[in-house]
């Protein structure tokens, strides 16, 4: 049986604060996330008093307000998103289930694997409920499985994240308490779980046995193509030709749909007849995270300097373990409210910090505005590596590479024996800050 985890309206409500969501929807105030910075001028997630007034995600945003003059634009901040749904995620792994993240407040797992350990399907959704509903308050799941459960599934195969920010917080910690209570269903596929989650209540279950899921299935609307990617784009043209049901979809040749819209056809069809792919659960990931308050070194040169010592600190962290950096995010908190997220993978796998400066600088100028806090997180690592070569070996030709053997053994036992800021060097960040802290930030010293 496949489990789907469903938060309404994810990314609307980690944005702006559950709390202030919850009083502007009080208040009968039409909401609706603003177009990202350099994108399309679309809306994003949108609530339910904007959708009583014609306004859907996904419109143009000069459409959405001649439907909705009123409509209250949020600042979007995919950063406290992906903090909200990762600790979520790793709410659902706590449980022992291995998660298959769709997107940001859509997930999936098998309910199956995890009966030996609950007991059964019903205390499976059950614990997941608790688990969401922890994460959500702050509290941690593993408080609400009890001792005998955190016992067990502290031997699942899924590693859990390794965040470290400057001053010992996570990134984003309010995030935790941003997401609503889900919605869940149960069913024989993903699909079938993602329309039964979809109809059921915030405290309820919903479970459709495999017999009767088809069935079920039939009299539900199209608009549950929507929610796949690959068959998003069938919903106007499906509608235009009358189907209206998945039932309606079902009778129709597979074939005629093929040759009608191709490979999205076909999938539509399997869709609406209770075919689905099978679960792919998310690998076993290792994040590194290190964040500094910028202060009023918000752009320019002095933000490429604080970027070198996240750069350095990075390096520096034992958990990296001696392996190389393949993939990495920058972070930022804009100083405007909101945030902003980029994504890097390096041609090849370094651990030069040079280089890495060299392949992160040019992606700060896409920053929307000032920035407050710049992190930089390690999505992915490559295979360890020895010394690698600097693209500026011109200048470190003259050094004996015997004295640069004993400088690196040197600072490796002064690390060991004092800790990791055993041995640091100074980097002038904002000399012409008026705040003296600001002047000049500590970074490890690179053997």
């Amino acid at each position: 049986m496949i489990v789907c985890v469903y938060f309404p309206r994810f990314e609307l409500v980690a944005a702006g604060g559950r709390s202030e969501i919850a009083q502007q929807a009080l208040a009968g105030r039409a909401l609706a996330l603003a177009p990202a910075v350099g994108s399309e001028q679309r809306v994003g997630e949108v609530s339910g008093a904007a959708e009583a007034s014609g306004v859907a995600k996904g419109m143009a945003l000069g459409e959405a307000l001649a439907r909705c003059p009123k409509l209250v634009l949020l600042t979007p901040d995919p950063v406290a998103v992906a903090e909200a749904w990762e600790s979520m995620l790793c709410a659902l792994e706590s449980i022992g289930a291995a998660v298959e993240p769709a997107r940001p407040g859509l997930a999936y797992f098998d309910a199956g694997e995890l009966r030996a350990l609950h007991g059964s399907d019903a205390a499976t959704l059950a614990a997941a409920g608790r688990a969401c509903r922890s994460a959500s308050s702050g509290t941690g799941a593993d408080d609400a499985n009890g001792g005998a459960a955190r016992a067990r599934t502290r031997a699942h195969a899924y590693a859990r994240t390794a965040d470290r920010s400057a001053d010992g917080a996570i990134l984003s910690a309010t995030a935790r308490a941003s997401a609503g209570p889900p919605r869940l269903g149960a069913g024989p596929t993903r699909f079938c779980s993602l329309a039964a989650a979809l109809a059921a209540r915030s405290r309820r279950a919903l479970v459709l046995d495999g017999c009767d899921a088809r069935r079920w299935l039939a009299g539900r609307p199209v608009e549950l193509l929507g929610y796949r990617a690959r068959t998003e784009a069938l919903l106007e043209p499906l509608q235009r030709l009358g189907v209206r049901t998945l039932g309606a979809l079902a009778r129709l040749p597979r074939a005629a749909l093929a040759d009608r819209f191709g490979a999205a056809g076909v999938e539509a069809h399997r869709l609406a007849c209770g075919e689905d792919d099978p679960l792919l659960p998310r690998r076993v990931q290792e994040r590194l995270l290190e964040t500094l308050e910028v202060g009023d070194a918000s752009s320019g040169m002095a933000l490429e300097r604080v970027l070198g010592v996240l750069v350095d600190r990075v390096l520096a962290r034992g958990e990296r373990r001696g392996r190389t950096l393949r993939s990495l995010e920058l972070y930022a908190r804009l100083v405007s409210g909101g945030g902003w997220r980029e994504r890097v993978v390096l041609r090849e796998a370094l651990c030069d910090p040079e280089r890495i400066r060299l392949a992160l600088q040019p992606r700060l100028h896409l920053l929307p505005a000032p920035a407050a806090m710049l992190g930089l997180a390690v999505e992915r690592f490559g295979p360890v590596a020895g010394d690698q070569r600097s693209l500026f070996e011109a200048e470190r030709a003259d050094r004996s590479s015997a004295g640069d053997a004993v400088l690196r053994e040197a600072l490796a036992q002064v690390r060991a024996a004092a800790g990791d800021d055993a041995a640091l060097r100074v980097v002038c960040v904002d000399l012409d800050s008026r705040v003296p802290e600001r002047r000049v930030v500590l970074a490890p010293l690179a053997g």
